[in-house]
């Protein structure tokens, strides 16, 4: 049985653009995989913890030596990261804030990237960072105000969102990335609803074909 791990990252809940491409792929996914498990995650309305000071001591320190501010700290994290170790298909809505990722995907990506869970250290190697999460497809459905934010775009350099979630999750071994795009949002022209309708069509061939061999 697959298992699919969608991520919600908008604040909004209602007319959310990415939370509506994102429950687009969760049922095209469903229709090829009747059998198949979606584990959702809702972050945009229940962030992580941010990390702190117990989670940081916890994280570096072997789990004979964590007392229990450090487990209770990291405990959140173990949970997230199992999701995507567990899942064979991610899937993350996530708006442009401000040229970035939202706090809460933020908050979440600080709690997966992690030493000796996600990642590890190989001091002999000439690159010592290993990743630890073996590759599968993670879908990013990306939601614009500005449709000049996606890459080609005039505004392509003011887009920090998509750099920093593609080196973010590469780090950790999640090199199969395809970034889906919408745009437009604010202006609700032509431009956006064409952009939505592109969208969908890509869901539905991505949703239809990962995993590979399926």
């Amino acid at each position: 049985m697959k298992q699919l791990l969608a991520i919600h990252a908008s604040g909004r809940v209602q007319r959310s653009v990415t939370r509506q491409l994102t429950q687009r792929f969760i049922d095209q996914w469903r229709s090829v995989h009747a059998d198949g498990d979606v584990i959702l995650r809702d972050v945009g309305q229940a962030p992580p913890p941010t990390v702190s000071e117990a989670w940081i001591a916890g994280a570096y320190s072997d789990a004979s030596e964590r007392d229990e501010a450090m487990r209770e700290a990291i405990a959140v994290s173990d949970q997230l990261i199992d999701e995507v170790f567990a899942a064979d298909v991610i899937v993350i809505g996530a708006p442009i804030y401000n040229f970035g990722m939202p706090a809460q995907l933020k908050a979440w990506v600080d709690q997966v990237v992690r030493i000796n869970r996600t990642f590890e250290m190989n001091f002999e190697a000439e690159n010592p960072y290993v990743s630890l999460v073996p590759s599968k497809p993670v879908v990013v459905l990306v939601s614009a105000g500005d449709i000049e934010l996606h890459p080609g775009g005039v505004l392509a350099e003011l887009n920090h969102m998509e750099p920093h979630l593609r080196t973010a999750l590469s780090f950790i071994g999640l090199t199969d990335l395809h970034f889906v795009r919408t745009g437009n949002e604010e202006f609700k022209d032509e431009r956006h609803r064409a952009s939505v309708d592109a969208a969908y069509a890509e869901i539905a061939d991505l949703a239809a074909r990962l995993p590979a061999g399926a």
